[in-house]
Protein backbone atom coordinates (compact mmCIF):
# COMPACT_ATOMS: atom_id res chain seq x y z
CA UNK A 1 0.00 0.00 0.00
CA UNK A 2 3.01 2.26 0.47
CA UNK A 3 5.16 2.16 -2.70
CA UNK A 4 8.22 3.23 -0.67
CA UNK A 5 7.87 0.39 1.81
CA UNK A 6 6.76 -3.20 1.32
CA UNK A 7 4.09 -3.97 3.88
CA UNK A 8 3.96 -7.48 5.32
CA UNK A 9 0.59 -8.07 6.85
CA UNK A 10 -1.04 -11.23 8.18
CA UNK A 11 -4.81 -11.08 7.65
CA UNK A 12 -6.69 -12.71 10.50
CA UNK A 13 -10.38 -13.60 10.53
CA UNK A 14 -12.06 -13.60 13.92
CA UNK A 15 -13.93 -16.88 14.23
CA UNK A 16 -15.34 -16.24 17.72
CA UNK A 17 -14.97 -13.90 20.65
CA UNK A 18 -14.00 -10.25 20.63
CA UNK A 19 -10.67 -8.59 19.90
CA UNK A 20 -9.51 -5.54 21.83
CA UNK A 21 -6.40 -3.56 21.09
CA UNK A 22 -3.50 -4.57 23.36
CA UNK A 23 -4.97 -7.92 24.35
CA UNK A 24 -2.61 -10.87 24.78
CA UNK A 25 -3.04 -13.75 22.35
CA UNK A 26 -1.39 -17.15 22.20
CA UNK A 27 0.27 -18.10 18.92
CA UNK A 28 -0.59 -21.80 19.05
CA UNK A 29 2.05 -23.07 16.62
CA UNK A 30 4.96 -21.50 18.52
CA UNK A 31 3.41 -21.37 21.98
CA UNK A 32 4.38 -17.70 22.33
CA UNK A 33 2.15 -15.08 23.93
CA UNK A 34 1.83 -11.86 21.93
CA UNK A 35 0.51 -8.44 22.86
CA UNK A 36 -1.26 -7.11 19.77
CA UNK A 37 -1.22 -3.29 19.85
CA UNK A 38 -1.02 -2.40 16.16
CA UNK A 39 -3.71 -4.45 14.42
CA UNK A 40 -5.26 -2.70 11.43
CA UNK A 41 -8.73 -2.45 9.93
CA UNK A 42 -8.96 -1.93 6.16
CA UNK A 43 -11.46 -0.24 3.88
CA UNK A 44 -10.29 -0.09 0.25
CA UNK A 45 -6.98 1.84 0.36
CA UNK A 46 -7.62 3.26 3.84
CA UNK A 47 -6.54 1.70 7.10
CA UNK A 48 -6.87 2.53 10.77
CA UNK A 49 -5.84 1.06 14.10
CA UNK A 50 -8.25 -1.63 15.23
CA UNK A 51 -9.47 -0.71 18.70
CA UNK A 52 -11.94 -3.60 18.67
CA UNK A 53 -13.27 -6.29 16.33
CA UNK A 54 -15.86 -9.03 16.56
CA UNK A 55 -16.45 -12.45 15.04
CA UNK A 56 -16.57 -12.20 11.24
CA UNK A 57 -14.23 -9.19 11.06
CA UNK A 58 -10.83 -9.39 9.38
CA UNK A 59 -7.91 -7.55 10.93
CA UNK A 60 -4.34 -7.14 9.71
CA UNK A 61 -1.37 -7.76 11.99
CA UNK A 62 2.12 -6.64 10.85
CA UNK A 63 4.02 -9.80 9.97
CA UNK A 64 7.80 -10.09 9.83
CA UNK A 65 7.82 -13.79 9.06
CA UNK A 66 6.31 -14.95 12.36
CA UNK A 67 2.92 -15.95 10.98
CA UNK A 68 2.07 -18.39 8.22
CA UNK A 69 -1.11 -19.49 6.48
CA UNK A 70 -3.27 -21.53 8.84
CA UNK A 71 -1.84 -20.20 12.11
CA UNK A 72 -4.20 -19.77 15.06
CA UNK A 73 -4.31 -17.02 17.68
CA UNK A 74 -6.32 -17.73 20.85
CA UNK A 75 -6.84 -16.48 24.38
CA UNK A 76 -4.95 -19.53 25.63
CA UNK A 77 -6.79 -22.46 24.06
CA UNK A 78 -4.94 -25.10 22.04
CA UNK A 79 -6.98 -24.75 18.84
CA UNK A 80 -5.47 -25.98 15.58
CA UNK A 81 -6.80 -26.03 12.04
CA UNK A 82 -5.82 -28.91 9.75
CA UNK A 83 -6.44 -29.84 6.14
CA UNK A 84 -5.09 -26.62 4.62
CA UNK A 85 -3.61 -27.95 1.36
CA UNK A 86 -0.60 -26.98 -0.73
CA UNK A 87 -0.71 -28.44 -4.24
CA UNK A 88 2.19 -29.59 -6.38
CA UNK A 89 2.87 -27.07 -9.17
CA UNK A 90 2.11 -27.90 -12.79
CA UNK A 91 4.84 -25.66 -14.25
CA UNK A 92 8.34 -24.99 -12.92
CA UNK A 93 11.01 -22.54 -14.01
CA UNK A 94 14.37 -21.42 -12.73
CA UNK A 95 14.58 -17.82 -11.52
CA UNK A 96 17.71 -15.68 -11.47
CA UNK A 97 18.36 -12.02 -10.66
CA UNK A 98 19.52 -9.87 -13.55
CA UNK A 99 22.21 -8.58 -11.17
CA UNK A 100 24.00 -11.62 -9.65
CA UNK A 101 24.93 -9.51 -6.62
CA UNK A 102 21.22 -9.47 -5.67
CA UNK A 103 20.99 -13.24 -5.20
CA UNK A 104 20.56 -13.08 -1.41
CA UNK A 105 17.90 -10.40 -1.75
CA UNK A 106 16.07 -12.58 -4.26
CA UNK A 107 16.13 -15.49 -1.82
CA UNK A 108 14.40 -13.40 0.84
CA UNK A 109 11.85 -12.14 -1.68
CA UNK A 110 10.99 -15.66 -2.84
CA UNK A 111 10.58 -16.88 0.73
CA UNK A 112 8.18 -14.05 1.49
CA UNK A 113 6.12 -14.76 -1.64
CA UNK A 114 6.00 -18.45 -0.74
CA UNK A 115 4.80 -17.59 2.77
CA UNK A 116 1.97 -15.60 1.16
CA UNK A 117 1.01 -18.61 -0.95
CA UNK A 118 1.73 -16.77 -4.20
CA UNK A 119 3.82 -19.65 -5.60
CA UNK A 120 5.76 -22.76 -4.65
CA UNK A 121 9.46 -22.07 -4.09
CA UNK A 122 12.09 -24.80 -4.00
CA UNK A 123 15.82 -24.55 -3.21
CA UNK A 124 17.71 -27.51 -4.75
CA UNK A 125 20.25 -29.17 -2.50
CA UNK A 126 22.80 -28.89 -5.31
CA UNK A 127 23.32 -25.63 -7.16
CA UNK A 128 22.63 -21.99 -6.38
CA UNK A 129 19.44 -21.44 -8.38
CA UNK A 130 15.87 -21.32 -7.08
CA UNK A 131 12.97 -23.16 -8.69
CA UNK A 132 9.53 -21.54 -8.76
CA UNK A 133 6.40 -23.61 -9.34
CA UNK A 134 2.99 -22.30 -10.45
CA UNK A 135 -0.26 -23.63 -11.89
CA UNK A 136 -0.43 -21.28 -14.90
CA UNK A 137 2.24 -19.73 -17.12
CA UNK A 138 0.88 -16.19 -16.64
CA UNK A 139 1.91 -16.40 -12.98
CA UNK A 140 5.58 -16.19 -13.98
CA UNK A 141 4.96 -12.77 -15.52
CA UNK A 142 3.02 -11.64 -12.46
CA UNK A 143 5.76 -12.84 -10.10
CA UNK A 144 8.50 -11.18 -12.15
CA UNK A 145 6.60 -7.88 -11.99
CA UNK A 146 5.95 -8.20 -8.26
CA UNK A 147 9.59 -9.02 -7.48
CA UNK A 148 10.70 -6.03 -9.56
CA UNK A 149 8.24 -3.50 -8.14
CA UNK A 150 7.97 -4.66 -4.52
CA UNK A 151 11.57 -5.76 -3.91
CA UNK A 152 13.43 -3.75 -6.58
CA UNK A 153 15.00 -6.90 -8.02
CA UNK A 154 14.68 -7.42 -11.78
CA UNK A 155 14.66 -11.15 -12.51
CA UNK A 156 14.39 -13.53 -15.43
CA UNK A 157 12.65 -16.88 -15.51
CA UNK A 158 14.21 -19.71 -17.51
CA UNK A 159 12.78 -23.10 -18.56
CA UNK A 160 13.87 -26.24 -16.73
CA UNK A 161 13.83 -29.92 -17.61
CA UNK A 162 11.65 -30.65 -14.58
CA UNK A 163 8.35 -32.50 -14.93
CA UNK A 164 6.80 -32.28 -11.47
CA UNK A 165 7.47 -32.01 -7.74
CA UNK A 166 6.45 -34.25 -4.86
CA UNK A 167 6.81 -33.71 -1.13
CA UNK A 168 8.55 -36.67 0.47
CA UNK A 169 7.60 -38.18 3.82
CA UNK A 170 8.56 -41.36 5.66
CA UNK A 171 7.49 -43.02 8.89
CA UNK A 172 11.08 -44.14 9.52
CA UNK A 173 13.56 -41.21 9.56
CA UNK A 174 16.39 -43.61 8.62
CA UNK A 175 14.64 -44.53 5.36
CA UNK A 176 14.16 -40.85 4.52
CA UNK A 177 17.83 -40.13 5.17
CA UNK A 178 18.90 -43.04 2.97
CA UNK A 179 16.67 -41.77 0.19
CA UNK A 180 18.01 -38.23 0.50
CA UNK A 181 21.62 -39.42 0.47
CA UNK A 182 20.98 -41.48 -2.67
CA UNK A 183 18.99 -38.84 -4.58
CA UNK A 184 20.55 -35.56 -3.57
CA UNK A 185 20.77 -34.31 -7.16
CA UNK A 186 16.98 -34.59 -7.53
CA UNK A 187 16.03 -33.08 -4.17
CA UNK A 188 15.16 -29.62 -2.95
CA UNK A 189 13.44 -28.14 0.06
CA UNK A 190 10.44 -25.84 0.15
CA UNK A 191 10.24 -22.60 2.14
CA UNK A 192 9.30 -24.56 5.27
CA UNK A 193 12.34 -26.86 4.98
CA UNK A 194 10.40 -29.96 3.90
CA UNK A 195 12.18 -32.20 1.32
CA UNK A 196 10.80 -32.21 -2.21
CA UNK A 197 11.55 -34.68 -5.01
CA UNK A 198 12.00 -32.95 -8.39
CA UNK A 199 11.22 -35.45 -11.14
CA UNK A 200 12.59 -34.91 -14.65
CA UNK A 201 9.81 -36.91 -16.33
CA UNK A 202 7.06 -39.42 -15.64
CA UNK A 203 9.49 -42.36 -15.72
CA UNK A 204 11.77 -40.65 -13.18
CA UNK A 205 8.84 -40.15 -10.80
CA UNK A 206 7.64 -43.74 -11.15
CA UNK A 207 11.14 -45.09 -10.61
CA UNK A 208 11.51 -43.16 -7.38
CA UNK A 209 8.20 -44.50 -6.13
CA UNK A 210 9.03 -48.07 -7.15
CA UNK A 211 12.54 -47.99 -5.66
CA UNK A 212 11.36 -46.52 -2.35
CA UNK A 213 7.99 -48.11 -1.48
CA UNK A 214 8.28 -47.08 2.18
CA UNK A 215 8.19 -43.39 1.23
CA UNK A 216 5.19 -41.19 0.48
CA UNK A 217 5.45 -38.99 -2.61
CA UNK A 218 2.76 -36.40 -1.94
CA UNK A 219 1.06 -34.33 -4.64
CA UNK A 220 -0.82 -32.41 -1.95
CA UNK A 221 0.79 -31.37 1.34
CA UNK A 222 -1.48 -30.78 4.30
CA UNK A 223 -0.51 -27.76 6.36
CA UNK A 224 -0.95 -28.31 10.10
CA UNK A 225 -0.88 -25.07 12.11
Amino acid sequence: MDPKHRDRMAFVRLVSGRFKRGMKLKHVRTGKTLSVHNAQLFLAQDRELAEAAVAGDIIGIPNHGGYKIGDTLTEGEEIRFTGIPSFAPELMQRVRPVDPMRAKHLARALEQLAEEGAASVFKPYLGADWIVGVVGSLQFDVLADRIRTEFNIPVRFEPTELYTARWVEATDPKVLKQFMDANRAALAEDHTGQPVYLARNHWHLNKGQDDWPDLKFLKTKQEVA
